[in-house]
């Protein structure tokens, strides 16, 4: 693989539209990253649980402002990668725009996640594995079957910005090859998913593989295909926020205290070799009497840390990632003392953090609501004729009723409805559906 094909402005839907302007205000690059920012399932993400339930007096990261600090986390690593790569390319212009696609990319990894947190996928999963939704098995191919058991974000977050929804444009948000191939963590249909984790659903593997040969993204033997390098930064902006923000979260909640949390944080230096850099440290914590902000000061020193061992990990491993053979991910090749330290904290974050009460409960609730939503919506898509379906049926929006009559494309949309909604609606609407409450009574 190479940079000069790599990098490409050719737009998905528009492949053969040319700028009419005299001239650009944005890059083609910085488009993709407004087209997201305006985009309706970018502003939902405010109100989908991260990790935490969503509550009323304490701020804890959502959905949104995840990607947000995901976003500043990579273009931090995009525009060091291409600092080291400009002197090697000085004839491609586009090397300048990695931090802006990686940005874009990363504001966009998590717009396929369903509401509830990852607990939200493992519902949909399990409608299909457990619930009434096992009854569809024999009318689906093997792929079409496991892209509901295997349901996975990653493939929805592709299948969002790519697909043409009823009354939709072809293309999605018709974003460049180069923003969308740096979304798709795992490059492979849901057939060849060895755990729950895919790149893209039946319906949309022919956009993968269009982009993808386009790109010069090598195929494997076994059909899969490599990943575009610029992945590596996009994960290890979402693996350094998703455990290093996670911590600030669990202290501001009361789960862990501060000299526990102080602790994790410091460990992820070498006492010896960066001596004075703690003892910098230490300094700034004496002049700072707010624990808040000694934890938010910590935090941010951490982040950086990781932001130039990850950059330090893709240079020495440069010459296998664009060949396709880089195993694992860029955090997992982290020097010993932050290896140990990161370790540390996913084993606590998981005992102690994802496994607090008011995680389980909203998990618990989840599988209710998804489940419930998922019953009514596919029962009624395919009895479409019966009166109660009918007005179920009334409630999808436009965008999301299936012009092709196969089951698979039914139960999708259905799918893509609930996977869309925001906790605060998928809540409503269940309680609704239920009874529990209704328009306009106390």
């Amino acid at each position: 693989m190479n940079w000069d094909k790599l990098i490409s402005t050719k737009r998905l839907g528009m492949e053969d539209h040319q700028s009419l302007a005299s001239h650009e205000d944005r890059t083609q690059f910085q488009r993709d990253y407004d087209r997201i920012i305006f985009s309706s399932p970018f502003r939902r993400m405010q109100n989908k649980t991260q990790v935490f339930p969503l509550p009323e007096h304490i701020f804890v990261h959502n959905r949104l402002t995840h990607s947000l600090e995901v976003a500043s986390v990579g273009r931090s690593l995009g525009n060091l990668l291409a600092e080291k790569l400009a002197p090697r390319n000085p004839e491609n212009p586009f090397i300048q725009e990695i931090g802006t696609i990686v940005s874009t990319a990363c504001l966009a990894h998590d717009m396929g996640n369903p509401p509830f947190g990852h607990s939200g996928e493992a519902a949909i999963a399990n409608f299909f594995l457990k619930g009434n939704g096992k009854r569809f098995e024999a009318e689906l191919s093997a792929g079409e079957w496991k892209d509901f058991t295997h349901f996975d974000g990653n493939a929805n977050a592709f299948r969002t910005l790519t697909h043409q929804f009823n009354g939709k444009r072809s293309g999605g948000y018709a974003l460049t090859y180069s923003s969308l191939a740096s979304i798709v963590k795992y490059p492979f249909e849901s057939v060849q998913a060895t755990k729950q984790k895919f790149g893209f659903f039946q319906s949309d593997k022919n956009n993968y593989h269009c982009i993808a040969e386009a790109l010069g993204i090598r195929k494997k033997e076994d059909g899969s295909f490599c990943r575009h390098p610029l992945v590596y930064l996009v994960e290890a902006a979402d693996d350094i926020c998703y455990q290093i923000m996670d911590l600030e979260d669990a202290f501001k909640l009361g789960i862990l205290s501060y000299d526990r949390i102080k602790k994790l944080f410091l460990d992820f230096y070498d006492n010896q070799a960066e001596a004075k850099t703690l003892k910098r440290i230490e300094d700034t914590l004496g002049k700072v009497t707010d624990k808040n902000e000694q934890i938010s000061y910590l935090r941010a020193g951490v982040i950086g840390k990781l932001i130039y061992e990850s950059i330090r990990i893709f240079e020495e491993n440069e010459s296998e990632i664009m060949a396709g053979e880089f195993k694992g991910s860029l955090i997992d090749r982290l020097a010993d003392v932050p290896a140990e330290a990161m370790k540390t904290v996913q084993e606590i974050s998981f005992r102690e953090v994802y496994a607090s009460r008011s995680v389980v409960e909203i998990e618990i609730a989840g599988y209710k609501i998804i489940g419930t939503l998922l019953e009514e919506f596919v029962d009624a898509m395919m009895n479409p004729q019966d009166k109660y379906s009918k007005k179920i049926l009334s409630l999808l929006p436009e965008q999301y009723k299936s012009t092709q009559e196969t089951t698979y494309h039914k139960i999708q949309s259905v799918v893509d409805f609930v996977a869309g909604m925001t906790d605060v609606f998928a809540l409503d609407l269940y309680r609704k559906i239920k009874g529990i409450s209704l328009p306009g009574v106390v």
